[in-house]
């Protein structure tokens, strides 16, 4: 682990928008053991620089001139397979998720002209994916993105437990986009507990991404709103830029949502998600963390098995980057791990039966 960290990453910024190109580069270049081995303007120039520099990860804009970059992702991950982080603006939120589907790794908001405030919060977003980016696995993600155009669903192992949960909680970072899409394609119509999601990811993205797995999953996916009701059959997916917890009232277990603040290391987080359902559900509830970088989904999974609750960790074997289910696995919080093609299965079988 210690000399992944202390590896060389070579870096090629592609972006047609030339203050782009020098904020992105401005940005990682500040993480220790980057070296920026160069910049592209168009697709072209970016594959012509790719085969000359052989960089270990690629920042790419979706937009640009000449060949696009989609038609240059398609070309990296057929010939060249490494990571690739895309620099989308915020009008491109319906492009990303097919970027993702392609084998891009994560994104960003693509840094603009526009208030201080805001490139400072794309600065930490871009040194957080930049930091241990030689954790991830490039071969795990093209395996996961292997199973998205796979009609598996897991319907037949109905054999749901008495006392099983009512309620799912699942974590999610780097990687998690396509981990959460296996999952809920191939979970049944007839779900018999609610879900509830923190998936790492900034405003302006969840609504689009829980729609676009809304369409292909036979459960109801969708976008929290403060105050609705948690109920089985619906998957919930936490706003971009909050935080979600659970509350009760008037017989009911409502969502609530609540504003992230800059000092917040994690958005949205796992671990306040987490703790909140164990405190309401109890011994009823799943907590499942997938991959990602860092450690959050930690205490909460452990807070989860505290009360009772059943929780798993994805394994090595399929995390794109191995961070969060090695420390919840480290911390003696995952009471199973396995690779993420069983995970649908293994929540059937922990799940309340119906009445």
């Amino acid at each position: 682990m210690q000399e992944n960290k202390l590896k060389r990453v070579k870096v090629l910024i592609i972006d047609d928008s030339a203050f782009s190109r020098q904020t992105i580069k401005g940005i990682i270049g500040k993480v220790p053991n980057i070296e920026i081995v160069g910049v592209a303007v168009d697709g072209h120039d970016g594959m012509s620089k790719i085969l000359k520099f052989k960089p270990d990860v690629i920042t790419l804009d979706l937009e640009m001139p000449g060949m696009d970059g989609f038609t240059l992702l398609r070309w990296i991950m057929e010939e060249r397979p490494l990571p690739v982080i895309i620099v989308s603006s915020y009008g491109d939120n319906s492009t990303v998720f097919k970027a993702l589907e392609l084998g891009a790794v994560d994104f960003v908001v693509k840094p603009t002209k526009k208030a201080s405030n805001e490139l400072k919060e794309i600065e930490r977003d871009l040194l957080r994916k930049f930091t241990d980016i030689t954790l991830l696995r490039i071969d795990k993600l093209k395996k996961t993105i292997s199973l998205l155009g796979r009609d598996e669903s897991v319907s037949s192992f109905h054999t749901f437990e008495k006392d099983g949960a009512e309620i799912v909680a699942v974590g999610a970072s780097t990687g998690g986009p396509a981990a959460i899409q296996v999952i809920l394609t191939r979970l049944p119509g007839d779900f018999p507990c609610a879900m509830v999601i923190s998936q790492h990811m900034p405003r302006g993205f969840t609504k689009q991404f829980a729609s676009r797995i809304n369409k292909i999953s036979k459960l109801e996916v969708k976008e929290a709103e403060h105050g609705e009701p948690i109920e089985r059959g619906k998957v919930l997916v936490c706003p971009g830029g909050y935080h979600i917890t659970m509350e009760k009232s008037g017989g009911k277990i409502l969502a609530s949502l609540k504003n992230s603040s800059t000092s917040d290391r994690y958005i949205p987080s796992i671990d306040i998600m987490m703790k909140s359902v164990a405190e309401i559900y109890g011994s009823k509830t799943m907590g499942i963390v997938l991959t990602g970088m860092g450690s959050d989904g930690k205490t909460g999974m452990l807070e989860i098995k505290k009360r009772g609750g059943f929780t798993i960790a994805e394994s090595e074997e399929s995390s794109v980057v191995f961070g969060m289910p090695q420390e919840v696995i480290m911390s003696g919080g995952a009471n199973m791990i396995i690779p993420l093609e069983e995970i649908p299965v293994e929540i059937l079988k922990k799940t309340k039966k119906d009445s």
